[in-house]
């Protein structure tokens, strides 16, 4: 993937500034200095709790979360940062939804807030499935920087990939 896949969509002005952090080879110090703390989310029963207690915060009446994990294939293979999914099961004569949400797992990694943005927004799937206008709104209820910090995580993204090539 080109670095500046993660980036599309964005203003060129904007993504010139990025070009030169790239050229100048700071754009990851850059971002280490922004966002200094690590999290200590690291198994995926913590992810579980971490997820519950935003879950419990914001949205109590939304269906119950039967899964959360850290995935290692999630990124490669689906080009997606976190899911959410149903899987339905017969049981008995009656059919059983179970909502899951699945991280992947280069968020271990991640600066603390970046977890957060990507936690509340497969949240934020449990009410809205589009990203529509109400679907962003429920993100930045939840987390008010959510648009900084969803561009933000880009810009680790690629940081990342042209530190560590092949690591997202």
């Amino acid at each position: 993937m080109a670095p500046m896949n993660y980036l599309r969509g964005y203003p060129p002005e904007l993504l010139a500034q990025v070009s030169q952090l790239l050229a100048e080879g700071r754009l990851g110090e850059t971002l280490r200095r922004r966002y200094p703390e690590a999290h200590d989310v690291r198994t995926d029963q913590a992810l579980y709790d971490y997820v519950a207690v935003l879950k419990n915060r914001f949205m109590r009446n939304a269906q119950a979360i039967a899964k959360v994990a850290y995935d290692n294939k999630l990124h490669v293979i689906q080009n997606a940062l976190g899911t959410h999914t149903s899987v339905s099961r017969v049981q008995g004569n009656k059919l059983k939804a179970k909502r899951e949400i699945r991280v992947a797992s280069l968020f271990k990694e991640a600066p603390a807030p970046f977890l957060r943005m990507i936690v509340v927004h497969e949240l934020a799937h449990l009410k809205e499935r589009t990203h529509d206008k109400a679907f962003y709104a429920l993100c930045m209820h939840m987390e008010p920087a959510y648009t900084q910090l969803e561009f933000d995580t880009r810009l680790w993204l690629t940081a990342r990939e042209l530190e560590t090539p092949g690591a997202c």
